[in-house]
């Protein structure tokens, strides 16, 4: 075992073996024994893999995904206010209910809408969600 501490974080080296596999539904897996003595925390983490030709495996942790906080509810809507500036309206139903989407996507925009605008008439002259 061999660590590397060039970096702020450290990084361990360890030897072992590794086996490749595919599940019967064409999913790949990946499996890494230590052959050595190695104390560390367990961990789970959505990682980016990347397999090569040669054998090499690269491993990368992606990092945590960031929600926006509701600014409106509904009861099958949400407005948000993206980190990029916009704002996003999200509208889901049931595939059962398919019927009676057109109603409820309109009543609720609309129900939306009208608490924005109550929102910007409320904020005169104050910070408020128009000029975040």
């Amino acid at each position: 075992m061999k660590t590397d501490k060039t970096n702020s974080k450290m990084t361990t080296m360890a030897d072992g073996l590794m086996t490749f596999g595919e599940t019967d539904n064409g999913l790949h897996t990946l499996d890494f024994m230590c052959t050595e003595c190695v104390e560390m925390e367990p961990f789970l983490a959505d990682c980016k893999v990347q397999g090569m030709r040669d054998g090499n495996v690269y491993i990368t942790e992606r990092p945590r995904r960031k929600r926006n906080k509701a600014l409106f509810r509904e009861d099958n809507s949400t407005l948000t206010l993206g980190k990029d500036g916009k704002y996003y309206f999200c509208f889901t139903i049931e595939k059962s209910d398919v019927k009676r989407l057109p109603d409820r996507l309109v009543y609720q925009a609309l129900s939306i809408a009208q608490k924005v605008d109550h929102t910007i008439l409320k904020s005169k002259g104050r910070k408020g969600l128009v000029e975040k």
